[in-house]
């Protein structure tokens, strides 16, 4: 194994874990600004009322996105595992 498939490996697992993590994360950037805005324009400066929303986002975005980011990890698992013999020998 030389150092072009251990870079090209690295790239993959990085692509994959971007990929899985995106959704998730615009959707806790997105309700964060939405609730941002909010205490801005009602200057309720309450720091505990951000975490609330991001977190029924996040769990929401688990659900909905949850079966497409396990069917991609499993995808990276499984051609890491039949591509096994490669890196080993």
């Amino acid at each position: 194994m030389n150092a072009e498939h251990v870079i090209t490996l690295a790239q993959q697992g990085i692509y994959t874990v971007l990929i899985v993590t995106g959704p998730l994360l615009l959707l806790a950037l997105i309700v964060g600004l939405l609730v941002s805005i909010f205490q801005a324009t009602t200057q309720i400066q309450e720091q505990t009322l951000a975490f609330i929303p991001k977190i029924v986002a996040v769990l929401v975005g688990l659900v909905l996105f949850g079966p497409w980011m396990l069917v991609r990890v499993v995808e990276f698992a499984s051609n890491i595992f039949q591509n096994l013999n490669q890196f080993v020998g």
